[in-house]
């Protein structure tokens, strides 16, 4: 398998300075996406008291953007095969825009949902095609460059609720949308500008290669995916079901708006330097490790904002947000390694589709429901305890990263 590796990456790696401008535009694009996707929790409390809305409504209309986002990643690698990455980004951060500009010309609820699903549909593209195209242009080493991606997409979601929040201060929901649909505008525009050209005919040497080497070593599949996105679907349901409730829950503490949107920001900050600190301990500690002291105390820091008092509270968010976004960054560069035939492109549009799937409806079937007939705290404690059910499969899983360089050097090395 070494050698079918080293073998791919030399036909794989694109040109240094070419690698780097991809990986610096597909991370800006990711930020602007991840900060749209994020932006709904703030406004969350404000159309609950214009629109009178219950906990299972609120979730929905998240779910609204996240579903359709979930749901159109295979089309988007699809349509990218035909199209090419670069277009069908430039495409999908555009309809995500004109997903928001719609929303904040809406006069009701109607025009909101479609816009919310519009802005979902264009998000869909980026994950799986981004992904995908760090992963070409970095070859065998894109573990480090895949961590990096996802850290954008935290800076995104520390930058962009925040703002909103701020621009509440000052005008409405609908204006502070179109100063956001605005923003996706300029970054599509970047991505169209700087984005290098998909290499089509490097791809397909690139999959002659690998079907060649895998064929040779006898890995042309690798056990363990189908745990790897169980255990990433439960990772990514717990991040929302937590933060759903979590403006509430400073509510009831005392918070205003605007300290709402604070403290979402300090959630954010911590969780993008979750995925580079874990990224780090990924390497040291291992898969298995991280995985595990990531979600327990993900679990633990919860029940502890829960009980705790407003200013304690906001204090121990960016900790909250270290382990509860850290876990991603470690499962995002571990697709390569157990993607099934080696395609990872597929791998990608497949993990993501389960995850964020998994997210869109679990939200308002199950926490949204819960939150509704418990309230806002117990519904929190269920997001707790779905971070505790990734230890078992974790467990699980570690056995079948028993080869990978990543698990020995964290592990193996150290018995």
């Amino acid at each position: 398998m070494a050698r079918a590796s080293e073998f791919t990456a030399s036909l794989d790696a694109a040109p240094d300075g070419e690698a780097k401008r991809t990986l610096v535009v597909t991370g800006i694009n990711h930020a602007l996406h991840d900060g749209y996707t994020d932006l709904i929790y703030v406004l969350l409390p404000v159309w609950q008291a214009e629109f009178g809305l219950d906990y299972v409504a609120l979730a929905l209309l998240r779910s609204l953007y996240n579903g359709a986002l979930a749901a159109l990643q295979m089309p988007a690698s699809w349509l990218a095969q035909s199209l090419g990455a670069r277009t069908v980004l430039v495409l999908g951060t555009l309809l995500s825009a004109g997903g928001y500009a719609l929303a904040g010309a809406s006069g009701g609820l109607i025009g909101l949902c479609a816009g919310l699903l519009l802005g979902g549909a264009g998000s869909s593209t980026q994950h799986p095609l981004a992904s995908t195209v760090i992963a070409r242009a970095y070859g065998a080493a894109a573990r480090g460059p895949l961590g990096t991606y996802n850290f954008a997409g935290d800076l995104g979601k520390a930058a962009v609720p925040p703002l909103v929040g701020f621009l509440l201060t000052f005008s409405g929901w609908r204006s502070a949308l179109w100063v956001i649909a605005g923003l996706g505008v300029a970054v599509a525009i970047g991505v169209g500008r700087w984005l290098p050209r998909d290499p089509t005919s490097h791809s397909e040497k690139r999959k002659s290669a690998v079907r060649a080497a895998q064929a040779g070593d006898g890995t042309s599949t690798r056990p363990g995916f189908g745990l790897l996105v169980a255990i990433g679907t439960l990772d990514n349901a717990a991040r929302p079901a937590f933060l759903l409730y979590l403006p509430f829950l400073l509510q009831e503490k005392g918070a205003a708006l605007t300290t709402v949107g604070l403290a979402l920001s300090l959630v954010f900050i911590g969780g993008a330097l979750g995925k580079a600190v874990c990224g780090r301990l990924g390497e040291r500690l291992g898969v298995t490790r991280t995985v595990l002291l990531t979600e327990t105390g993900t679990a633990a820091a919860i029940l502890a904002v829960i009980a705790l008092p407003l200013a304690p509270a906001l204090i121990l968010l960016p900790l909250l947000g270290v382990m509860l976004n850290g876990t991603s960054s470690v499962l995002y560069g571990t697709v390569p390694e157990l993607a099934p035939g080696g395609r990872v492109e597929r791998a990608f549009a497949v993990f993501y589709t389960c995850t964020l799937g998994g997210s869109a409806l679990a939200a308002p079937l199950l926490y949204g429901r819960l939150g509704d007939a418990a309230g806002p705290r117990w519904a929190a404690v269920a997001a707790a305890a779905t971070a505790l059910a990734v230890v078992p499969l974790m467990l699980a899983l570690s056995r079948h990263l028993a080869g990978s360089r990543g698990h020995r050097s964290g592990l193996e090395a150290r018995t």
